[in-house]
């Protein structure tokens, strides 16, 4: 089968729907691909690339003669006029906001599949063309950001004074909101995000944000949020609003598919931030999260506050964005051809095909039925508990208290008969015990290697000490010398050895 690559005509589109490696991936499967003349020039892939990738290059005629189109978003009406009756379309097409197109696409007997309605479950997330675009627009709002904002985001201590680091509030932490927070914490901000998914903590949190916990929790079945209560709405824009007065920086990024975007930050909040703030509106497409957002527009509030409504965010870093796109539908394409014979098989029975299946031979099969993130499990009758066992306490060995018994003995006649001169050593030897014992105990375990590589330290000055005392007369004297030379002999090189094993860890082969 012949896939077909046309140029992207719609006003300001950078994208294209396939790249070089892609063509060539797509080739291994089997098919054969024709690339209209200039559609990779503004994602600066140039034709003699994709012909040295394998595919033919054709003009617009070509492209839509062929039986599979691959594109980024649904062609205009004057183009779907060229696709000929029983072909197949994949593209971005959000149908549940454009039934009228459906309708078209179902009239002209063509194979429709919408790149934009891969379910959330983990086998389709290499397919998820939302996750990809909303990855590189997360990136790409912080660099909005940065150019925008008239200071460095990260703190510096200089020569002509110390310099605060920026501080940004994430509203979101799906795919997009997820990318910002990494993006900006590895600019060296410091990064809050928000999200009414608790479970999203930890995720937040390992990128180097802070998680600002909202009074309204959600559980999602389908992977995205779902649309709050005017209760919910009002408890969470009073946390908002407080963080963004707090912040320099504000990213938005709530979405609801097939939904306008929600709205997050009131002219009030807008009002209440300081000058020379910025926000970037990520949902500037839909409606946006800002009530002062002006899509695909920069505007200025009276009080200084820079509002990004750009709409095209993904489309700013083209090649990248391009590669992603063209490499989620190389992925569809390993799922709808089995057999790597370049035979396109929408098979109905499988979740994801019959998911992202908008028509299909004229029928219109949107909407599929759902597909949820994870099927509830049947409630089991649980078995009763088993009767405690009692515990017994752990015998003690009986040699135990006469061992201790005869210590402290021999440590009180030690005591008794020593020099007056020497009842400071003790009290200090056991001062030195206690406080050893509560910190050492106290070190958490992963440094413990590390804690007995300094206690060399220690262990070097008992060898002195103890080479001192190897000139005394007294025999006794001269041996517990020697054992103590010994013993903290062996202490010192087993500690550089151990030392030596776990620095080796860290060095590359």
């Amino acid at each position: 089968m012949l896939i077909g690559v046309p140029k992207e005509s719609r006003a300001g589109e950078t994208l294209v729907a396939a790249t070089p490696d892609t063509v060539g991936k797509l080739i291994r499967l089997g098919y054969d691909v024709c690339v209209e003349a200039g559609a990779g020039e503004r994602s600066s892939y140039p034709d003699e690339q994709y012909r040295e990738a394998g595919a033919q290059i054709v003009d617009a005629q070509g492209v839509w003669a062929a039986d599979i189109i691959t594109s980024l978003d649904t062609p205009s009406e004057a183009k779907l006029l060229n696709i000929r009756r029983g072909a197949t379309l994949i593209a971005r097409m959000d149908p549940a906001s454009n039934p009228e197109a459906v309708e078209r696409l179902a009239a002209m007997g063509v194979t429709s599949v919408a790149m934009d309605a891969v379910p959330r479950i983990s086998r389709a997330q290499s397919i998820d063309v939302r996750s990809s675009m909303a990855n590189v627009a997360g990136y790409r709002a912080v660099i909005e950001a940065a150019n925008a904002f008239g200071r460095l985001f990260t703190g510096q201590m200089t020569a002509a004074g110390k310099v605060p680091p920026a501080n940004v509030y994430v509203i979101g932490a799906g795919v997009a909101g997820l990318a910002a927070i990494g993006t900006a914490s590895s600019l060296g901000a410091v990064v809050r995000g928000t999200d009414v998914r608790p479970e999203t903590a930890d995720q937040v949190q390992s990128l180097g944000g802070e998680f600002v916990e909202i009074p309204v929790a959600q559980e999602s079945s389908d992977g995205y949020a779902q649309a709050m209560s005017a209760d919910q709405e009002l408890a969470a824009r009073e946390v908002y609003s407080r963080e963004a007065a707090a912040s320099d920086i504000v990213i938005t990024t709530a979405l609801i598919p097939g939904k306008p975007a929600p709205l997050l930050i009131t002219a009030e909040a807008v009002a209440a931030m300081k000058p020379g703030s910025v926000i970037v509106d990520l949902g500037a497409a839909n409606g946006g999260n800002c009530e002062l957002t002006v899509p695909g527009r920069v505007t200025v509030t009276d009080n200084g506050v820079t509002i990004i409504g750009y709409t095209d965010l993904a489309g700013r870093l083209p090649g990248q964005a391009s590669q992603l796109y063209g490499q989620n539908v190389v992925n569809f394409f390993k799922l709808a051809t089995p057999g790597k014979d370049g035979v396109l098989t929408l098979d109905m029975d499988d979740d994801v095909m019959r998911a992202m299946t908008v028509t299909l031979h004229g029928i219109v099969m949107w909407p599929p039925p759902p597909v949820r993130v994870s099927k509830a499990r049947a409630e089991k009758a649980a078995p009763p508990p088993p009767a405690p066992t009692p515990i017994r306490a752990q015998e003690t060995p009986p040699w135990v208290k006469p061992a201790l018994a005869v210590a402290a003995a021999l440590v009180a006649l030690l005591v008794y008969f020593a020099p007056r001169s020497m009842s400071n050593h003790f009290i200090v030897f056991t001062l030195a015990c206690v406080v050893g014992f509560y910190v050492i105990t106290n070190v958490t375990h992963s440094l413990h290697t590390p804690l007995m590589s300094v206690t060399n330290a220690i262990s070097g000055i008992i060898v002195v000490g103890a080479l001192i005392q190897t000139v005394n007369h007294d025999a006794w004297i001269q041996v517990l010398a020697f054992i103590a030379i010994v013993v903290a002999s062996i202490n010192i090189f087993g500690g550089f050895a151990v030392t030596h094993r776990m620095l080796k860890m860290f060095q590359r082969s």
